[in-house]
This record gives C-alpha cells, structure tokens and sequence, in this order.
C-alpha cells in the first residue's frame, strides 16, 4: 500500500505545532491570566480544558463563579474552540444547554473566529458577553424579551440563578480563604483564592475548581 510520506510529515507537524501553540497559551493563562478567569487542563488532557469566569462588578452576576467546558477542536487554531457553560446562567445569549451564541466562536462568514485569536481572548469575550448581552441575536427568546421590555425582572432572575447555582456551592470553602484575606477587589480576591487552590500538574499550573456537577432548569 502506497503510502504518501509528505502528507504524513505534513500531518505530524500539524498536530505538533498545535500541541506547541497550545502549552504556550496554558503556560500564559497560568502565569498571567486575564482578570477573573483561569484555565486549566482536564485530566491531563491537552484538547480538553476547563475554565472558570468570575462574574462582573455591578452585574446581575457578581461574585457568581461559573464553570465553563473548553474543548480544543484537532484543526485549532484554524477552527474556534467549543464552549460552553456548566454552570446554569440565566442569559439571553447562552442557553440551558450551556452553549454559547458569540460570533468569535463560529467561523466566517457567520462568525468572526481567525486563528490570530486564542482561548485567552476568547474567554473574555464570553465574560464581556455576560457584561453587555446582546438580546438581537438570542439563544433564549424569552429572556432576551424580559431583558430588553422588564429589565428589572430580568435582573431579579439572573440575580436568583447566580445565587442558587454560581455562588452557594462554593461559598463555605472561599469563607475560610478571604478571612484571612486583606480587604480587595473581587478580581483580586478571587485571583488569590485560586492560587491558593493550585497545584502544579505536567508543569502547568492547575487552578482547581469546585467538583460540581450542575443539572441545567427550564428558565421559564
């Protein structure tokens, strides 16, 4: 059987430059990562990641921590990454599946993923999304109507889900850090949290997470 040696090198150095591309960007999510998001890899598995976004100030989500599935496609970065929420968020933009409508995460000409872009910036999107919703192009009709026609029930929904699913599953453990902790930003305190929390795994910097495994509702 013939086989096509170029092709195969081609391949090989595919797959090595994007193992290459992607310890670089693990090593710099681990050493300086955005504020109020980490990254980290799922048992030892390079092209399976998860991530947490610390919800914003002055947001229906504050002080909300939020588990995201980060999953690394083989033809990245000339493909976006797949994520999506673990953590239930009430969200015109993100439905109860967790799966995310953002155009950094599609590709032209319906998106605007290019392969300058990285997970790095990619997260921030997500968490300036969860800043600034964009209720023209939803996920979840419903609840892009309430935020554009009653927003201050909007409001009081997202606020009730941060509190149920993104802040009481943690709170005991995060008490015991932040007592012993100067009075700071959210920002801060959460980044002090995590390092507290991490470890080192394969040379990369773990930020460990809670364990929990979330059971998405209906949000009407």
């Amino acid at each position: 059987m013939h086989v096509d040696v170029g092709a195969e090198r081609g391949h090989l150095r595919g797959i090595m430059q994007r193992a290459s591309r992607l310890k670089r960007e693990l090593q710099m999510l681990a050493t300086d990562p955005p504020p109020g998001i980490t990254c980290w890899q799922e048992k030892d598995q390079m092209d399976d990641l998860r991530a947490q976004i610390l919800g914003g100030t002055n947001t229906p989500y504050e002080k909300g921590i939020f588990n995201l599935e980060v999953i690394i496609p083989e033809r990245y970065p000339f493909e976006p990454p797949q994520i999506r929420f673990l953590t239930p968020i009430y969200h015109p933009n993100i439905d109860s599946a967790g799966r995310i409508c953002l155009d950094v995460l599609k590709l032209p000409p319906k998106g605007a993923w290019r392969p300058s872009l990285n997970i790095a910036t990619v997260l921030t999107s997500i968490q300036l999304l969860m800043s600034e919703p964009n209720p023209d192009d939803p996920l979840m009709a419903d609840i892009s109507s309430e935020f554009k026609y009653n927003k201050p029930v909007f409001l009081k929904n997202a606020r009730q889900w941060t509190e149920k699913h993104a802040r009481q599953k943690q709170r005991a453990s995060e008490e015991e850090v932040l007592d012993d902790l100067p009075k700071t930003s959210d920002c801060e305190v959460y980044n002090s949290v995590q390092k507290r929390k991490a470890r080192q795994l394969g040379g990369i910097e773990k930020k460990f997470h809670s364990d929990v495994h979330e059971v998405f509702l209906d949000p009407s």
